[in-house]
């Protein structure tokens, strides 16, 4: 498996292109803006694009969407129902943050949790994780979790943005503090981290997690 990423937008949100290496086949999650730099990343792997798998539906994680398409006619993209208002509602929110954006076509598949998402040889498990949004998931696998605006390293994605939850927040830092302390998070904000780094020292879920581990 490889994992490639851009950091795109005025909201500086992290892309990523995994790759199965054995198949070439790839899926790219929440392509945000910058679709030159995505599209280039895309191609300079050699992989083939299969999906385009998204957390959630802010303007900063969908907004080259509709680029891809353009590029990849038939590559299905993937989206909680619960969070298909926002999807649909962040031409609005562009206008008033006064950025660059164009609003995606509607999404083609809808994700549920417990669905088991594959590229290539590998497959992930969609958890459904509210609290940023209505309909936020994130993609757990081969040692991973691609988190979208659940957990950062240090801190976690906003609660009070319009349909955003403070108390499931807390029920989806909950689920993300039992992964075992070695996943890998590859956040939709900043830099990578562990769930055992952020164990020990995340106060937003240290505080809350209520499991017991051992120590690294």
């Amino acid at each position: 498996m490889k994992i490639l990423s851009r950091t795109v937008g005025a909201f500086q949100e992290n892309s990523y292109l995994v790759v199965d290496e054995e198949t070439g086949d790839a899926v790219i999650i929440d392509p945000g803006a910058d679709a030159d730099e995505l599209l280039d990343m895309i191609e300079s792997s050699g992989a083939t694009l299969r999906a385009v798998w998204i957390t959630h539906g802010h303007l900063d994680h969908i907004g080259a969407i509709s680029a891809i398409r353009r590029s990849f006619a038939g590559v299905p993209v993937h989206l909680h129902p619960l969070d298909r208002l926002v999807y649909d509602a962040q031409s609005f929110f562009a206008e008033s943050y006064q950025v660059p954006f164009e609003q995606p076509e509607p999404p083609d598949e809808d994700l549920a949790h417990g669905d088991i998402l594959r590229v290539g040889n590998l497959s992930f498990d969609v958890l459904h994780l509210p609290g940023h949004s209505p309909g936020h998931v994130v993609f757990h696998g081969n040692g991973i979790v691609l988190g979208g605006d659940v957990l950062f390293a240090g801190s976690i994605g906003r609660t009070d943005l319009p349909m955003a939850n403070p108390a499931h927040m807390q029920e989806s830092l909950r689920t993300m503090a039992a992964l075992p302390r070695e996943t890998v998070v590859y956040p939709g904000h900043g830099a990578p981290t562990t769930i055992g780094d952020e164990l020990n020292s995340n106060p937003f879920l240290n505080g809350i997690a209520n499991v017991k581990r051992n120590a690294d």
